[in-house]
């Protein structure tokens, strides 16, 4: 196998097809980690995300034959988008199996892009889940599986990213910072590099809550997770690749984990600041120079921005997922005294002048005496949380802290 040439076929075989997406210095980042941050832009692909490259090298290479059966692929909703444009392109019918979790965004897009070429179906809760049904239809109709990550031709397509990338600088690039769920993307990339700038590390980038490579490169084989969290849904997947997997352990510099909350704040920065809309797993890359600021400074960095699919409806889940990670948001349970004039003595003695009271509902009354009440508090600054801790204690209320408490928040609020 030669994954190299297969990639450079690959960039040819593409030249009509995807767009050659800008590699952007970017000011603010650049300012704040003393660095040259360079973001390429895969967010501004004709189906906003890098996945088009994958699904289109491998389709374009099936045989009459095989496109005459139709093509059946599993996605969370960027390859899924890839697989629908392609199959639009060259008139191939495809049968497309997503999470029924899938942001209603997404799978629009899917329809949008495919057309009258493709078919959805939703079904169960993961992208795993959607990865069986797929396989086992795929089995059953003889037709053609595209696998989102796990297949040479798919890794080729990934890999032109990193042709484009040392195309657009002449400069030495000390670092690369790589988003990876199945690991199709870094196993391209990463090939590359190897190749033509062996000295840039390479640094690979999970979800804190799926860390599957990371996991198979510690147990030197790849290891199914039994449990992830789906929050960034274009990188949480239970197990990665084994083609992706032998590529990866032998390329990767290092892996880093993020939590889901760190993406979340990084998502509402760069809309704030940059005007960029990124899904979760678009942000990952730049949520990770925070880990690696004293490492990095004075060096040229290049990270990926994988995707730019994010449902407007999700803003305030990022909104909260944010607060919390910030430490500003905080949720109690608090035994209420069920008196006139409770409220406004909680909030004159138990609250500082900045903080607000965001949500408040009671749960149930356990006695005339007392009621459970969920309240919710946003604060300015995340120290002070000490002092509503120590006001509640000293004046009496009763409480129990949520946010450690996920199950029970998740019951009560989520």
């Amino acid at each position: 196998m030669n994954l190299f040439k297969e990639i450079q076929e690959a960039a040819k075989q593409l030249e009509a097809v995807v767009q050659k997406t800008p590699l952007m210095e970017n000011v603010n980042l650049s300012e704040e980690f003393n660095a040259s941050i360079l973001l390429k832009r895969e967010d501004l692909q004709v189906v906003r995300s890098y996945k088009i490259r994958g699904a289109y090298n491998k389709i374009s290479s099936l045989t009459e034959a095989e496109r005459m059966q139709g093509i059946v692929c599993a996605s969370a909703g960027n390859h899924a988008q890839g697989v629908a444009y392609s199959c639009n392109l060259l008139q191939i019918k495809g049968v497309i199996y997503m999470p029924k979790t899938t942001p209603n965004q997404k799978i629009k897009q899917v329809q949008l892009f495919g057309k009258k070429y493709v078919e959805i179906i939703l079904t169960g809760d993961t992208f795993d889940d959607a990865f069986s049904s797929a396989v086992a239809a795929c089995k059953k109709d003889n037709s053609v599986f595209i696998h989102p990550f796990d297949d040479l031709k798919v890794i080729a397509g990934q890999g032109t990213v990193a042709l484009e990338i040392l195309e657009s600088t002449k400069k030495p690039i000390d670092y690369v910072f790589i988003p990876i769920g199945g690991g199709g993307l870094a196993a391209g990339l990463s090939t590359v590099f190897k190749q033509l700038s062996p000295t840039t590390k390479i640094i690979g980038v999970e979800p804190e809550g799926a860390p599957s490579m990371q996991t198979s490169i510690a147990n030197n084989k790849n290891t199914a997770l039994e449990n992830i969290n789906k929050f960034v849904d274009g990188a949480a997947v239970k197990q990665v690749g084994d083609l992706t997997f032998s590529i990866c352990k032998e390329n990767l510099d290092d892996i880093v984990l993020v939590p889901e909350g760190k993406v979340c704040t990084t998502i509402l920065r760069l809309y704030n600041e940059e005007a960029m809309v990124v899904e979760p797993a678009g942000a990952l890359t730049i949520a990770a120079l925070d880990f690696y600021k004293d490492t990095i400074e004075g060096k040229n960095v290049v990270c990926i921005v994988s995707g730019s699919n994010n449902d407007i409806e999700r803003t305030e889940e990022i909104k909260e997922r944010s607060l919390f990670y910030e430490g500003l948001k905080h949720y109690f349970m608090i035994q209420f005294p069920q008196r006139p004039g409770a409220l406004k003595e909680f909030v004159n003695t138990i609250l500082g002048e900045e903080d607000d009271i965001t949500y408040f509902q009671f749960a149930k009354k356990n006695s005339r005496e007392v009621g459970s009440v969920i309240v919710g508090l946003e604060l300015k600054n995340k120290e002070d949380i000490h002092a509503i801790k120590s006001n509640m204690t000293t004046h009496g209320f009763e409480y129990r802290y949520l946010n450690e408490k996920e199950d029970l928040y998740a019951q009560l609020i989520g």
